[in-house]
C-alpha cells in the first residue's frame, strides 16, 4: 500500500494531536510535517513535498484560503482537503473554485478524515455530506454572484477587514504594503456596493463569513 504523506495544518495543538493520533491508527497515512498558520503550510510544502495538505481554513495570518493559492499556484498539481467551521455556501465556493480539492466540515472531520485524504491522495474531489445543499447556492444570490467578483487577494483583504483588522495590520499578514492593502480594500466594497467598512462587516455577517 502506498503510504500517504500528509502536511497537517492548524492552529490548535489539541486539533493537531487529535488529527495525528487518527492517523497513526492507519497503515498508509502519515503525517510528515505540521504547521500553525498559512505562511507556515506554504514554507512546509515547499520542503516537503506532501501528498496531501489537510488544512484548516481559519486561522491567524494568511488563512486557509490564502495559503492554498499561494501553494496552489506554486504547484497546480497539489492535493489539499480543507475542513472548517464553516458550513456555507461561501467558502466552499471560494475553495472549489481555487482548485482545493476537498471540503469537510470540522463537525464532521474525524469521522470522515481518512477517507477523504485517501479520496484526495488519489485525486479525486470529496466534499462532505453536510456541504453538498450548499454546492450551488452561491452564485444563486445576489450576493453571491458580487463575491464571486473578487480575487482571492481581495477576498482575503474582505474577510480581514470584516473581522475587525486594520490596513496596518492586514498588510503586515499579507505581506504587502498598506497602500496595496487599501487599494484593494477599495475595489472590494466598489464590487460589493457597500459604503464604508461597516456595511462590509454587515454583509460578511450575513453570509457567515465572520461571527456576529
Amino acid at each position: 500500500m502506498e503510504n500517504i504523506q500528509v502536511l497537517l495544518v492548524d492552529d490548535h495543538e489539541v486539533v493537531r494531536a487529535g488529527y495525528r493520533r487518527l492517523f497513526e491508527s492507519t497503515d498508509d497515512i502519515q503525517v510528515v510535517a505540521e504547521a500553525i498558520d498559512g505562511e507556515g503550510a506554504y514554507q512546509l510544502y515547499v520542503e516537503c513535498r506532501p501528498t496531501v495538505v489537510v488544512m484548516d481554513l481559519t486561522m491567524p495570518g494568511i488563512g486557509g484560503l490564502d495559503a492554498s493559492r499561494r501553494i496552489l499556484s506554486r504547484d497546480r498539481n497539489a492535493r489539499i482537503l480543507v475542513f472548517s467551521v464553516h458550513e456555507n455556501e461561501v467558502f466552499l465556493s471560494r475553495a472549489m473554485n481555487l482548485g482545493i480539492l476537498g471540503y469537510i466540515s470540522k463537525r464532521n472531520a474525524s469521522r470522515v478524515m481518512i477517507e477523504a485524504v485517501r479520496r484526495v491522495a488519489r485525486g479525486e474531489v470529496f466534499i462532505g455530506q453536510e456541504m453538498m445543499p450548499h454546492l450551488l447556492q452561491c452564485k444563486q444570490s445576489a450576493d453571491g454572484e458580487r463575491l464571486a467578483g473578487l480575487s482571492p487577494r481581495e477576498f482575503e483583504v474582505f474577510r480581514l477587514r470584516a473581522d475587525g483588522k486594520s490596513v496596518n495590520e492586514i498588510a503586515k499578514l499579507l505581506n504587502v504594503s498598506p497602500k496595496t492593502v487599501g487599494h484593494h480594500h477599495t475595489s472590494v466594497k466598489q464590487k460589493l456596493g457597500a459604503a464604508n467598512s461597516a456595511e462590509l462587516t454587515r454583509l460578511a455577517i450575513r453570509l457567515g463569513i465572520i461571527p456576529p
